[in-house]
Formats: C-alpha cells, sequence, structure tokens
C-alpha cells in the first residue's frame, strides 16, 4: 500500500469509529457515500461535526464482510482524484508567472529579489499542501531556487529541504521501489541536465575571462559548494551525480586548454614556482585521468625545453677558440708561507661544471615539485626521469662532462665540507649517471680522471674516491665497477711492492747516501686505460723510450730485476709521464749562504732539471739539445718547459729570449737566483688549455669505444646462443639489447654485423628450411 494512503487510512479510521452502531446488513454504497462524503470534510477542514467511533465502524463492518479490497481502491480512487483536482488547482494558484521560465512570463523585467519573494511563496504555499494531502507533483520552482543558489542568491534551505523528503517519500507506482522515487525519476534528471548546461556556459565564461589558476581554483569551490549543497539540501543519492557533472564539463573537457594556457597554464606554472596551482590541476585531474596524460605531456615537454637550454649554454661556451696555454698549478707549501692562490679552472672545464651543476639545479627544482604539488605520484616520476633522460642523452658531452664533475671534486671540491654534504655531492653526480644511456663512455672517461688522480696523488681522499665506487656498484652493477676496483687494487698491491724493495735495498747495504728513493705504481694493463694515460705526441712524431738519467735508470733496473724475479714472463713498461718526483734544489742567496728548495715536479721535469748538474754556471741547452738527451715527446717536453721557465712563480729556469712561446731555438739556463718563501713547492704542468676532448679526439674515443662494443656484443651474442643452442633472428637481437641496455644502447646494424662475423669463424650457422631467419650455436 502507498504510504500517503496508509496515512490517510489511519486518519480516516479514527473518523469511521461512530459507523461500528450499523446493522450487519450493509449497503456498500450507502456505507461509501457516508464515508466519501466525511472524507471531503477532512480535506476541506470540516470534521469538527463528524462522528469519528461511526465512521471508524462502519469502515470496520465492511472489512469484516471482505469488502476490504473494494474500500481501499475507493479511497484510493478518491485522494487521486482530490489530489489531481482540487489539491492541483490550488498549487497552481500560488504559483506566480515570474517563475515561469520560458512560458511566457516576463522573465526579463524580473528582478532577482522578485523571483526570490515569488519562488518562496509558492514553495510555502506547496508544504501546506503536502502536510494537507501529502502530496507533491511539481518541482519546477524548486530548480528555479536551486539555480538561484548558485549565482550567490540567499534561499530558504530548509523550505527546500522539506520538499526534498516529499519527493523522496513518493512513487511512480504501487511496488513503491528505490528506483521508481519521485525524486529520482523526475526531479533529479531534470535538476542534473540543467546544471550541465549551468556548468558548460560557466567553462566557456572562464577560459574565456580568467586564468588558469582561477580557473582551478573556481572549480575546486564548485566541487565542495555541491558536495554541501548535497548534504544540506538535496539527497546524498545525487552527490555523485552532480560531482560527474562537474569533472565533465569543467575539468574532462577543459583540462587541457586549461593546462595549455598562454601565459598562466603549466609552464607558467612550473617556470615561477607557483606550487600552490600546480597542486590544484594535479587534483582536479586526478579525478578524470588516473594516468595523468595532459599533465604528462606539458612536464615533459618543459624539462626538456629547458634540459636543451643547458645544453644549448654548454655548447656555446666550448665552441673554438684560440689556444692559449694557461698558467700552471702554482706553489703550494707546506713550509713558512701561505700557499698561493688555486689556478682558475680553463673556461671549458668550467663550462663542463656548469653543465652539471645546471642539470642538478634544474632537478633538484622538479624534484621539489614533484614532492610537493603532485604527491610523489609515481607516473609523473617516471615522466620526469624519461625527460631529464631525452635532453641528457641529446648532448654528446654528456658521460665526459659528468665526469670531469667528479674529478674537480675529488681533486678539490670537496676540500673542507663534512661528510653529509661530500654523501649529498656524489648521491647527486650518481643520480645523474642513472640517466646516461651510454654507461661505458662514462666509464671510459672516469678510468681515465681516476687514474691520473691516483697517479698523481691528487684525490683530496681515498676513502672518498672508495665511496663513490660502493655508489656506483649500487646504481649500476658488479660489472661496472670491477676494473675500476681493480685499479684500487693495483694502488694497493703497489704499495706492498714498494715497500718490500725498500727492504730489499736495505738488506743490499748500498752505502750511496744520495741513493735515489723509488715509489713506484706497478699497473695491470688490461685495468688501466693506458691509451689515455699514454704521452702527447705531435702528428707522424716516432714514439721513443724516454732516456732516463744514469742514476735514475740504475735505480730503474734494479726495480725490474726485483720484480722480475718474482713475477717472471711479466713485462714491465714505464710510463714517465704519468709520475712525479721530489727533488731537492740549492739555489744562492745573498751573503753567499745557500737556500734548499723541495720541488714536486713531474717525472719529465726531473728528467729536465738533472740534465743542468752536469752543466757548469752560465752554460745553457737549448730545446734541441733537451729533446735530443731527453726523448721527451716535443708536447710534452714543451708543457713541462712553460711549466719550469715561463709560470712566474715557479721559474727554476730562464728562458732566452723571455716569452710564452717555446720555440726550437730557445735557450735555457739554470736559475740560480731562484726564490720562494716557501721551502717546498710545487711546480705543476702547463695545460694546453683544454682539457676536454676535442672533436676529433672525441672521434677517435669513440671509435675505441665501439670497437669495444663489438667485442661485448659478441660475448653477449656467444652468451646468449649458448644456452638457447637455437634462435630465431628477432629474439636474439631482442634478447641482446635487452642483456646490453644497461651499459649501452646497442646499435641494431652492429648487432647485425657481429652475428655475421660469428658465423664467418663458426660460432653461428643459419637454420636451413625455416620460415624466419634462425641460427644455431656451434660448440
Amino acid at each position: 500500500m502507498n504510504p500517503l494512503l496508509r496515512i490517510v487510512a489511519n486518519q480516516e479510521a479514527v473518523y469511521l469509529k461512530s459507523l461500528a452502531a450499523q446493522s450487519d446488513a450493509v449497503d456498500f454504497e450507502t456505507m461509501w457515500a457516508e464515508l466519501s462524503s466525511s472524507l471531503r470534510e477532512i480535506h476541506t477542514k470540516n470534521a469538527s461535526k463528524l462522528s469519528f467511533e461511526e465512521l471508524y465502524r462502519n469502515a470496520y463492518k465492511l472489512v469484516l464482510k471482505k469488502k476490504g479490497e473494494t474500500l481501499y481502491e475507493r479511497v484510493k480512487t478518491f485522494e487521486q482524484e482530490w489530489l489531481g483536482h482540487e489539491v492541483r488547482n490550488r498549487v497552481n494558484g500560488v504559483l506566480s508567472p515570474t517563475l515561469l521560465v520560458g512560458a511566457g512570463g516576463a522573465v526579463g523585467n524580473t528582478t532577482v529579489n522578485e523571483k526570490r519573494v515569488a519562488g518562496e511563496r509558492f514553495l510555502k504555499g506547496l508544504k501546506q499542501a503536502w502536510e494537507d494531502h501529502n502530496l507533491c507533483m511539481n518541482m519546477t520552482t524548486d530548480v528555479l531556487m536551486y539555480m538561484m543558489e548558485r549565482e550567490g542568491d540567499i534561499i530558504d534551505k530548509n523550505l527546500i529541504r522539506s520538499c526534498v523528503y516529499m519527493l523522496e517519500g513518493l512513487y511512480e507506482n504501487e511496488e513503491e521501489e528505490e528506483s521508481t522515487k519521485l525524486y529520482l525519476t523526475a526531479f533529479e534528471p531534470e535538476f542534473l541536465r540543467v546544471s550541465r548546461d549551468f556548468y558548460q556556459s560557466e567553462a566557456r565564461m572562464l577560459l574565456r575571462d580568467s586564468d588558469a589558476g582561477t580557473f582551478c581554483r573556481h572549480t575546486r569551490k564548485r566541487v565542495n559548494e555541491e558536495q554541501d549543497r548535497c548534504r544540506s539540501t538535496l539527497s546524498l543519492l545525487t552527490a555523485p551525480k552532480i560531482k560527474a557533472v562537474i569533472e565533465d564539463e569543467l575539468v574532462r573537457n577543459h583540462i587541457r586548454e586549461v593546462i595549455e594556457l598562454e601565459g598562466s597554464g603549466v609552464k607558467y606554472m612550473l617556470d615561477n614556482d607557483r606550487i600552490g596551482e600546480l597542486e590544484m590541476v594535479y587534483e582536479l585531474i586526478s579525478r578524470v585521468d588516473p594516468k595523468k596524460e595532459e599533465l604528462k605531456k606539458a612536464l615533459q615537454k618543459r624539462v626538456v625545453e629547458l634540459g636543451g637550454d643547458v645544453n644549448a649554454a654548454a655548447i656555446a661556451s666550448i665552441q673554438p677558440q684560440a689556444a692559449k696555454p694557461t698558467k700552471a698549478e702554482g706553489e703550494k707549501a707546506d713550509g713558512d708561507g701561505k700557499p698561493s692562490t688555486e689556478k682558475p679552472l680553463n673556461q671549458q672545464t668550467a663550462a663542463a661544471i656548469k653543465w652539471v651543476d645546471d642539470v642538478l639545479q634544474l632537478k633538484e627544482k622538479y624534484d621539489e615539485i614533484w614532492r610537493r604539488a603532485f604527491s610523489s605520484d609515481q607516473g609523473l616520476q617516471t615522466a620526469l626521469t624519461r625527460s631529464f633522460s631525452d635532453f641528457i642523452n641529446a648532448f654528446s658531452r654528456s658521460s665526459e662532462y659528468l665526469s670531469l664533475f667528479f674529478d674537480e671534486n675529488m681533486k678539490k671540491g670537496i676540500k673542507g665540507k663534512t661528510e653529509n654534504e661530500v654523501d649529498d655531492i656524489l648521491d647527486k653526480g650518481v643520480t645523474l649517471l642513472r640517466y646516461i644511456q651510454d654507461k661505458d663512455m662514462f666509464e671510459r672517461y672516469y678510468k681515465k680522471h681516476l687514474s691520473r688522480r691516483l697517479l698523481m696523488k691528487r684525490s683530496v681522499s681515498m676513502d672518498v674516491e672508495r665511496q663513490m665506487i660502493s655508489k656506483m656498484k649500487m646504481e649500476v652493477g658488479n660489472t661496472f665497477t670491477q676494473r675500476i676496483e681493480a685499479m684500487f687494487k693495483d694502488m694497493t698491491v703497489s704499495e706492498d711492492l714498494s715497500s718490500g724493495y725498500k727492504d730489499h735495498v736495505a738488506k743490499l747495504g748500498d752505502p750511496d747516501p744520495k741513493r735515489v728513493e723509488l715509489d713506484m705504481h706497478v699497473l695491470t694493463s688490461t685495468m688501466w686505460p693506458l691509451e689515455a694515460m699514454a704521452p702527447s705526441y705531435k702528428d707522424g712524431e716516432a714514439k721513443p723510450t724516454c732516456i732516463f738519467p744514469s742514476q735514475i735508470e740504475h735505480i730503474k733496473l734494479g726495480f725490474e730485476k726485483f720484480y722480475l724475479d718474482k713475477h717472471s714472463g711479466r713485462q714491465l713498461t714505464w710510463q714517465a709521464n704519468m709520475g712525479t718526483a721530489d727533488i731537492r734544489a740549492y739555489f744562492a742567496e745573498s751573503k753567499g749562504k745557500i737556500k734548499t728548495r723541495e720541488l714536486n715536479v713531474s717525472t719529465y721535469a726531473m728528467v729536465i732539471l738533472l740534465l743542468f748538474n752536469d752543466l757548469a754556471s752560465g752554460e745553457s741547452l737549448d730545446f734541441e739539445d733537451i729533446q735530443g738527451k731527453t726523448n721527451i715527446p716535443t708536447n710534452e717536453l714543451i708543457r713541462n718547459l712553460q711549466s719550469l721557465a715561463v709560470a712566474p712563480k715557479t721559474r727554476v729556469l730562464i728562458k732566452e729570449p723571455m716569452s710564452k712561446d717555446i720555440k726550437p731555438t730557445d735557450k735555457f739556463f739554470f736559475n740560480e737566483s731562484f726564490y720562494s718563501n716557501f721551502t717546498k713547492i710545487k711546480i705543476g704542468v702547463v695545460t694546453s688549455g683544454n682539457r676536454i676532448e676535442a672533436d676529433d679526439e672525441r672521434k677517435e674515443t669513440e671509435k675505441k669505444n665501439n670497437d669495444t662494443r663489438g667485442g661485448i656484443i659478441e660475448a653477449a651474442v656467444v652468451r646468449i646462443m649458448k644456452q638457447r643452442k637455437e634462435l630465431s633472428h628477432q629474439q636474439l637481437i631482442t634478447e641482446v639489447i635487452t642483456q646490453l641496455t644497461s651499459r649501452f644502447l646497442p646499435d641494431v646494424n652492429m648487432v647485425k654485423k657481429r652475428i655475421e662475423s660469428l658465423i664467418e669463424r663458426e660460432y653461428l650457422e643459419r637454420l636451413e628450411d625455416v620460415d624466419r631467419p634462425a641460427y644455431r650455436y656451434l660448440a
């Protein structure tokens, strides 16, 4: 039974008690005439003269006579007719023409206040009809008043809520199913339709008149308003539906336009650190797109653009310039003076360090945005990683520059820093290593720079060096660091070897008080970058062995005998360009006194200086004489003579004529009057002005690296085929690339060439009678 009819029946039961005194011979029509008349009196509020006891008894008799169903249908029909005529007319009587939008009413001349007053009068009449007759069949004014609240007007929420209760208690049919509530079937669809139209219009207006931040703030506000409205005024059943309308019309259909708005979109927000606005964009797009594709695109595009600017600035800073030798590394004292100012980095090395610093600053900024604005979203982190990888690998010198960044920090950048600060520097550098695709190129440069630090004793801390290796091992695996670790192992073994050799010499009982002390590093040729460590030769120049002074040659031969007695079958090759020497020099001072200075120089510089021991005071050697007596390569000789005779603070030789350039006819004298406040002086070798590889050097490095890659690819092919025995061409290519991607991205053509080479050498053979190319491993 309809709840309305149950209520009416209960009311009528009270009034029908007076009918109980009638006789059992009941005439239904007669009794119904009396009942219907009584019901009419009740609805017109004239029930004071009715005998409720008599009315109840008559109704009760009809039920006892099995007329209950007929009575119910008559009451139902009566109520329908009453509501359909009397109540409808009464409700229509309070419906003002000013509220009839689109029905000919003079809406254009009606003020908001007039509409509000007329609307409240209509709603009060509707509420009164509900209280009197438990029915409401109209909702037009409800929608009208709801729309007025969106526009900022104040409405009577309690009044509207009462009408909503009415609609939630009425059903379209007698089954009274939840889905047939009038609220859901009549009111809500129209409400959602009008709301959609409203928000479509509002979105167009906001895009036309507002910036992206305002659009996002307003959309967030609308979502909250609608949720509050559903809780306080409408039904909670409507909350998810109106939420979907807002998300469709204000977010899904326009988020791309908002993100791309010129001068206020995501690009502007990123560049100006508008964290709050970016957070709103993230929140809104998360409502409609779990993958946040449009935000990803904008984020990746901006990172690649800024990364491209960093790359372009680095390229511009290393354009070819006139080569100018730089100063030597200057004096460095342990004695009674203050050390001199450290030499500035050459321009191109500074550009390399700046490139890394700029990339790190960019990453730090976007990591902060990712944490604060994007809630550490994993999908956006992947997008950022891909973007950084794209522009870093688009820069051909990224591997070399990152290695130089580590080199400078290991030599001087970490000096004076705390453990946490050092750890932070290393972590940042290793993070960039993660993005570099060609890690084998980085390894080549890192080994080159590391070898010089180790052999020239330029590292600030060996503990930090080892810490760096541990971090790289964790990031890229053991294979990457095996050879680097072998370099450290050689250094440790060499220390023990030097100590053993000193003990050996002590046992010989050599009485020579001027005997040279030797500390050597025996390097495993396959683990060290010997090509990068080789002396610098001019094009076409022969590569003779350096001629050592007799006292050095004697020590050299003595160590070779000592070593080869322990390790027969091995061969030692001396790398004079990588060594250093501490020599004691004597200079005349006032009053005939002799002042002793300890000079730390390169091995080549030591060989040069020892030549002057055999000259009388005032005698000289020209460039060609020195080269003939030492066999030092031309480039290396020029650099060392510049350090000894041109650098202002370390002129232990005098050059005639005096100039920065070294010519074959230049003469060199020992500077007996050399003076320094320091007792220990480090004479660094003049650099060529460019520690970054020139284009031709880089091409040569790439060629050597490709040759190495060829061997690695072949090893991978053999390893895979040995395990799989037979494999299709495409599967083999895919597996090779998968295995090697952690070190470098193999070129498909190179892989094909290495497969062909293995077939020619009978490691593999092609399979016959197969649809697709395939190979078999030959044991």
